[in-house]
């Protein structure tokens, strides 16, 4: 019989806000789970950057505003109705054309009122982004764009709205930092390079770029990266998938949709085929 869940194996997640849901599906699929929060979200308490904002697209001098995340939609709001009121805001947003990166952002625009010019189709990346503006021929030349950022500034998506001939603003709202106790994560690094990880699942870029963080700041990158090559890397979607590469590794699988049920699911599913594969590669000794 085909083996459909992970057999035993030793699966690091290093989700943090959902990390003990993570951990209990790995369980439910036969894996061994290792949980390292890798990340926490941190409010921008001062944000002049969005109250100039604000201060602009009440003035009317934005044409389209570009949502990225339902998270930070509400931190935005946050951050201005400390200022101004909320229906203010929410009015001047119905002014303008609104973009929204998939269902969460949309969720929360219509929870306010405002309408949706264009809703992003899955998986939700800069790549989708750009597509539904040019397959719905959305003119943005000469036109004031403001783009609502989530954790770090995504450059492709504002080079390409660039090249469009819009003329960019990005909103920054909240941003990531490492966990305030990053034990668990010098633990995981510890257990990769040892290679006591047979599985890895990533559910955003930021947790690769600060497990290199940790194991740069002990001076084991290098062995990281070795590590690495070594175990089966699951990643949820397109962009944490360009983000593996980047470290010049590669992606064993991507989920056929960006949800962590799925991703789980089918790591479950591949990762024994995918780890002898991998074996092929890198015998071992």
């Amino acid at each position: 019989m085909a083996v459909t869940n992970f057999n035993g194996m030793t699966v690091l997640t290093l989700e943090s806000r959902r990390g003990q849901e993570m951990s209990r599906l790995i369980e439910t699929y036969g894996g061994k789970p290792v949980h390292a929060p890798a990340m926490r979200e941190v409010p921008l308490s001062s944000n002049p950057a969005a109250l100039k904002f604000a201060d602009a697209l009440f003035e009317g001098k934005f044409d389209a505003v570009v949502f990225l995340t339902g998270v930070g939609a509400r931190a935005l709001v946050n951050v201005v109705e400390g200022v101004h009121p909320t229906e203010k805001f929410f009015e001047a947003l119905r002014q303008v054309s609104v973009i929204a990166r998939g269902p969460k952002p949309v969720a929360v625009l219509r929870e306010w009122k405002v309408p949706v010019a264009l809703t992003v189709p899955e998986p939700n990346t800069w790549r989708e982004v750009l597509e539904a503006i040019d397959d719905n021929k959305l003119d943005l030349r000469g036109k004031q764009v403001a783009v609502q950022e989530y954790g770090v500034s995504n450059l492709e998506l504002l080079k390409g709205l660039r090249e469009r001939g819009a003329d960019v603003t990005a909103v920054p709202v909240y941003q990531w930092e490492l966990p305030e106790d990053t034990a668990p994560l010098r633990t995981a690094v510890e257990e990769v390079i040892a290679r006591r990880i047979d599985v890895a699942l990533f559910t955003t870029s930021v947790q690769i770029h600060h497990l290199f963080q940790i194991a740069e700041q002990e001076g084991k990158k290098g062995a990281l990266k070795a590590g690495m090559e070594h175990m089966v890397k699951a990643s949820i979607g397109p962009t944490t998938s360009e983000t593996l590469r980047s470290h010049g590794l590669l992606v064993d699988l991507e989920a056929s949709h960006p949800k962590m049920g799925f991703l789980v699911k089918e790591a479950a599913e591949q990762s024994e085929a995918l780890f002898q594969k991998m074996q092929s590669r890198f015998p071992m000794i």
